[in-house]
């Protein structure tokens, strides 16, 4: 018999009709945010397909997505003005139905817009009661639900590479939820959850390992 939390009883704490239109789209364009890490986006595109196609004017969807990444939680007051809010900060935004193939229909394409340089895309998915699953990043497939500090990592495909980064893990008293490492040709990438968060010091070591090309890191927790 499954184990059932008070969370999943109860559902989320969130403003709006719908764990799965309100609060999981807030909870997914606030990761995206995160993940795009740069907030300098002069516009956002959501690529909605599947029920959130259909649906997300009436379960206040589309105010729930710009409310995410405006960096607002799914039980902020202000969700409910989140359109005014953009417009004040002169944040142009365009909802577009799609298909986006074999995904959950309640799965979104969020494209940041930035003045001077390359749009940066985030694909995922809300599964209900307020959870959600990163399935893209810029073309990357990959599969992370933001429930755990969650590091993403690229560097040539070679041997020990791991090792150094597991190293500076546990000597900082950090543990390591799960380890994902894909590759595709000579680049892999690595998708770490961890059970706290990594402070500053932490995240330059790992980013000064000379074989890191990049590195991103969201802290974002559920509700």
């Amino acid at each position: 018999m499954k184990d059932y939390s008070a969370f999943d009883i109860l559902g989320p704490i969130m403003i709006g009709p719908s764990s799965s239109h309100t609060a999981g789209a807030a909870r997914l364009a606030k990761i995206s945010k995160e993940i795009a890490g740069d907030d300098k986006f002069y516009k956002v595109e959501f690529y909605l397909h599947g029920s959130f196609a259909k649906t997300y004017r009436g379960h206040g969807t589309d105010k729930a997505l710009v409310a995410g990444i405006l960096g607002f939680d799914p039980d902020d007051e202000r969700l409910k003005d989140s359109f005014r809010i953009a417009k004040e900060n002169d944040l142009e935004i365009e909802f577009i139905a799609t298909d986006l193939g074999y995904q959950h229909p309640n799965t979104v394409k969020i494209v940041f817009k930035y003045p001077h340089k390359n749009d940066f895309c985030v694909q995922g998915s809300s599964i209900g009661g307020g959870n959600v699953i990163i399935n893209e990043i810029n073309g990357d497939i990959l599969e992370f639900t933001g429930v755990y500090p969650t590091m993403i990592l690229k560097y040539p495909d070679k041997k020990g590479i791991i090792s150094k980064i597991s190293s500076i893990l546990s000597e900082a008293d950090i543990n390591i939820a799960t380890m994902k490492v894909s590759r595709e040709g000579n680049v892999a990438t690595m998708l770490c959850e961890l059970d706290v968060g990594l402070d500053d010091k932490v995240v330059k070591e790992i980013s000064d390992l000379s074989e890191i090309t990049s590195m991103r890191f969201i802290n974002t927790k559920r509700s």
